[in-house]
């Protein structure tokens, strides 16, 4: 758990977002102006042993040293700081299993601003105590019989908050953008990106900053294989939605991708891997014990893929998006 101190298809959820034009590089570049001495501008950081095991050299942006244990931190507060005044009386309202719930609500606080947060009851403890730490009010839902836009939608309706979603947003697109414009800068020459994929905020975001700065990198997506819905969408041409997967990644728990994320990864993306509960504690392990670096299931999908797929790796320069470390003791105990 990281706590800072203060010193899904949601677009149609709030009209605010829904009149915005979507994000470009252009916008990905003022996302990074506005996080500036605001964000951390977290490490690369690199491993012997890890290269030797994928075969390959590999470069992590460290995003679970990010403010609030994870790159949610950087759209949130790019969101935030962008709703005209009336609106920020109002209060923010997100839906989170966790680290958007923790980026939105130190966002909040720094901007001081009201946060409520709709969380499931089975979200890890570490990240609702961090959420409530930051000053949010705590909303709970059952993720497998409820719908959480649902439940944001009334709130917002009674209360007039405005809903910053944990992907399906421009402003949040555009700061989550930030992490692999960093990396790419501060890393030349990269043959592939290796990005963790739930509801395509990251993933999109990483995307555009690709495609900018360093169009010949191939840049994959890496979702839990029990959540595989981005992998099947861009097989159908379609969104695919799917039931809640029961996975140890909870910060990839999504059942489809952002409406708005959705086309840029459609056009920008070379393929999505998939990695399953196995192969994340492996790589959760490794990390721990070989970087000395903490890191939640979630974070770990890049370097598991890029283990699962050894072969395809072989001899490249490959960055990987560790997007954060907020995990349960309890889940990290089970890494090896």
């Amino acid at each position: 758990m990281v706590v800072d101190s203060c010193s899904g298809h949601s677009a149609s959820c709030d009209s605010y977002a829904a009149g915005m034009t979507a994000p470009t590089y252009d916008s990905v570049a003022a996302a990074a102006a506005t996080l500036a001495g605001i964000a951390h501008r977290t490490p690369v950081v690199t491993s012997r042993l890890l290269d030797e095991i994928v075969g390959a050299r590999l470069f992590f942006k460290c995003e679970n040293l990010q403010r609030a244990g994870a790159f949610k931190f950087r759209g949130a507060y790019t969101a935030v700081s962008r709703l005209p005044a009336d609106r920020r009386r109002a209060g923010v309202l997100a839906y989170s299993s966790g680290n958007h719930a923790q980026g939105l609500s130190l966002a909040a606080c720094l901007h001081d601003v009201p946060a409520t947060i709709v969380m499931p009851y089975d979200a890890p403890a570490p990240k609702v105590a961090a959420t409530q730490a930051y000053g949010a009010t705590i909303v709970r839902y059952d993720r497998y019989s409820q719908d959480r836009v649902a439940v944001a939608g009334e709130i917002a309706d009674r209360t007039g908050a405005s809903i910053i979603p944990p992907f399906d947003h421009p402003d949040v697109i555009s700061g989550q953008g930030t992490a692999v414009a960093e990396l790419l800068t501060d890393v030349a020459d990269l043959d592939v990106l290796l990005v963790p994929l739930g509801g395509g905020g990251l993933l999109s975001g990483s995307l555009l900053s690709a495609a900018a700065l360093s169009p010949t990198t191939e840049v994959f997506g890496v979702e839990p294989a029990a959540g595989d819905d981005v992998l099947q969408s861009l097989r159908a041409g379609y969104i695919v939605e799917i039931p809640t997967p029961r996975t140890i990644a909870d910060g990839a728990q999504t059942t489809r991708v952002g409406d708005r994320t959705f086309p840029i990864i459609r056009d920008l993306v070379t393929d999505v891997l998939t990695a399953d509960d196995d192969a994340l504690r492996h790589a959760m392990g490794l990390l721990a014990t070989r970087a000395k670096l903490v890191v939640e299931p979630t974070g770990a999908l890049g370097l598991a893929a890029a283990i699962g797929h050894r072969e395809r790796f072989a001899g490249a320069r490959v960055g990987i998006v560790l997007s954060g470390g907020n995990v349960d003791t309890a889940v990290f105990a089970t890494a090896h």
